[in-house]
């Protein structure tokens, strides 16, 4: 048997950034070609639900039921496709005129993370995280004067979702695949699909899709 070692050469692992942001807006009931999402900032993946509903039985604790699991996120950027209007509440009545308040579209979308270590820094590896059903909540917008310290406004969005279903598995709202365990060929076909190439569109792959293209033996 192997005795533990702590913090080895290369073993310091961190994660952090955000970048490659893709929006794919749901229409006629399937999701659209991605669009590249400029200006992204910030996604806070916040889960919720998961929580204990204790059980009493024979004067004892029986046992623990979990509720179910919700996927939610909040996101920061500063600036946003024209495509997620629509998913923001707005509607366009003229070119350059919108309406607000209106029907807030549902859409899909992915990001990129970077995964460090004390060797490689920040370019170690990434993970791409795929999120399907979400719809936004209306946010604030703080517009305020220019003055010797400008600042841009960065927007901001409560994420929520809903799960889609899974062959073999609970629906998921959430997938991320990590480029330092998974087949780099396998990773390299799967970009193609994801961000589009010189013969084919930008297409978010649904779950099946996404583990058949990574299974063993396939």
């Amino acid at each position: 048997m192997a005795k533990l070692v702590w913090d080895k050469v290369g073993e310091h692992y961190f994660e952090s950034g955000v970048e490659k942001g893709v929006l794919f807006p749901y229409k006629e009931n399937k999701y659209q070609a991605g669009i590249a999402w400029n200006g992204l900032t910030s996604v806070n993946e916040n889960p919720s639900g998961g929580e204990a509903n204790a059980i009493y039985a024979d004067d004892i604790k029986y046992l623990n039921i979990r509720s179910a699991e919700d996927f939610g996120a909040t996101i920061g950027a500063y600036t946003y496709p024209p495509e997620f209007g629509e998913c923001d509440g707005s509607a366009s009545i003229a070119e350059g005129v919108t309406i607000g308040q209106q029907k807030r579209a549902m859409f899909g979308m992915s990001y990129v993370t970077k995964i460090g270590n004390d060797v490689d820094d920040a370019d170690h590896g990434y993970k791409i995280h795929l999120i399907y059903g979400a719809t936004v909540a209306p946010s604030g917008k703080e517009y305020s004067t220019i003055n010797e310290s400008p600042e841009a406004v960065e927007f901001s969005w409560e994420l929520s979702t809903t799960p889609v279903p899974v062959e073999g598995y609970k629906p998921t709202a959430h997938i991320v695949i990590d480029s330092t365990k998974v087949d780099k060929t396998k990773l390299e076909e799967f970009e193609k699909t994801l961000y589009g190439d010189e013969s084919t569109e930008s297409k978010l792959p649904m779950p099946t899709e996404v583990i058949t293209a990574f299974k063993d033996g396939e």
